[in-house]
């Protein structure tokens, strides 16, 4: 047998004829503050999630997961070699997780043309080297096949740089390095150019040979600034730092130099502080959202209420109880809610595809790091947001539910005729 108050709740909510026989108002500006809460939720939600996850992508893209390096190197910023010895290699694949191992070299040099100079940072990788993430954002030219063996003299910069300098694909630029009692100098050919909008690498990284930093450092071949790793999972970054911490941190290399490691989180504190901090956007913003929401279901339920006291009032007089009554008002409540979560849901992944699709909504990349809002509909969270709006709702429409225990069925009952 179908539920008392869930009948009498469906049959007050719709007539025979599917036309509302309740206030009309009521139930709209109810349905219209739920959907524009779900929408405005869902929509918050996947921008942060995208935003948090483009960055966090790109920062990874320049440094890896996690790298292996001196320990001066840790506390001076210093380009101290570490020896990437098979050994060290071996024992790094075998670290949870770890997909990918890259070694780097580094060094500071001078970008120099006829009317400008730029200070860069050259980051010498090999054929290990991933290129998936500068292919991604290459915007001219290509990826030359850079080696561990035979120094090139092909670089890829960024588009900051091509700008500063006027410099084009195919044209050549000379680098100036300075060393302890010498300077020397190196002609280069730009083979591609790249931008990720992320001017705290893109103004300084340029990628170039390994073997040619090797070659200006005074390197031996086993040497390098660092080894970079990569995991198959962000969320299980943890477990490798601690794998880490445990068989590489405070051994030597052959060369005397102690080993250390830092997460990419430890490199790079400041953006993923800023990045933490959009959590407590997120927050506030499904806070307002369900103050908005609640509101007007609580005052459109009052509205009901009240329009309904004579029914009320008869209900009582036939015998119904408080609990039944206050059961019906719950239910029609609910069914006002779930229309304003399904309509919530309609339009904010409605907006999301068209942003996912167009980038209608653009940002200035100076400040925000990519040129339009990135989108990512995350289907768990979204499920979770839904029940988690579903059952906070059933517990607030009580409260103005037990109005109707106040209600004399005498006074309501004269009051109706």
């Amino acid at each position: 047998m179908e539920n008392l108050s869930f009948y009498i709740a469906r049959r007050i909510y719709k007539s025979s004829d599917g036309t509302k026989r309740i206030s009309l108002p009521a139930i709209k500006i109810a349905i219209l503050g739920m959907t524009v809460g779900i929408a405005v939720m869902i929509v918050s939600i996947s921008i942060v999630l995208g935003f948090k996850h483009t960055i966090r992508d790109k920062v990874i893209g320049f440094g890896g997961h996690a790298v292996v390096k001196a320990y001066g190197s840790v506390l001076d910023d210093e380009q101290i070699p570490v020896c990437a010895s098979d050994s060290l290699l071996k024992a790094l694949r075998q670290a949870p997780d770890v997909r990918h191992l890259q070694p780097f070299s580094c060094t500071q040099g001078i970008l120099k043309t006829d009317d400008e100079f730029l200070g860069a940072m050259f980051k010498g990788i090999d054929e290990r080297w991933d290129s998936a993430f500068i292919q991604q954002n290459l915007v001219e030219g290509v990826i030359p096949h850079f080696s561990s063996q035979k120094p090139g003299n092909d670089i890829l910069i960024s588009k900051y740089m091509s700008d500063k300098l006027k410099l084009k694909v195919g044209e050549k630029v000379f680098a100036y390095f300075v060393g302890e009692d010498n300077v020397r100098t190196r002609r280069y050919k730009i083979a591609g150019i790249y931008e990720t909008h992320l001017s705290k690498f893109d103004e300084i990284t340029v990628y170039c040979d390994n073997a040619a930093v090797q070659k200006l450092n005074s390197w031996e071949k086993d040497q390098v600034s660092g080894i970079e790793l990569a995991v198959n999972d962000y969320n299980r970054i943890d477990s490798t730092a601690s794998w880490l911490i445990r068989h590489i941190n405070r051994k030597t290399d052959r060369y005397g130099i102690t080993y250390t490691s830092e997460t990419i989180q430890e490199s790079n504190p400041q953006i993923f502080s800023w990045l933490d901090l959009l959590d407590l956007n997120v927050w506030l913003i499904l806070a307002l959202m369900i103050c908005v929401a609640t509101v007007t279901m609580i005052s459109g339920l009052l509205i009901i209420i009240l329009e309904r006291i004579p029914m009320i009032g008869v209900l009582k007089a036939l015998g119904a109880q408080n609990s039944t009554i206050r059961h019906t008002f719950v239910w029609f409540g609910m069914f006002i809610v779930s229309k304003g979560v399904i309509y919530g849901n309609i339009l904010g992944l409605a907006i999301c595809l068209i942003q996912k699709a167009t980038g209608v909504i653009s940002l200035d990349p100076q400040i925000y790091y990519v040129t339009e809002a990135p989108i990512e509909v995350n289907i768990p969270i979204l499920i979770a947001l839904n029940v988690a709006v579903l059952v906070l709702c059933v517990l607030i429409l009580t409260v103005p539910s037990y109005l109707v225990s106040h209600i004399s069925p005498s006074k309501t009952i004269k009051f109706g005729e």
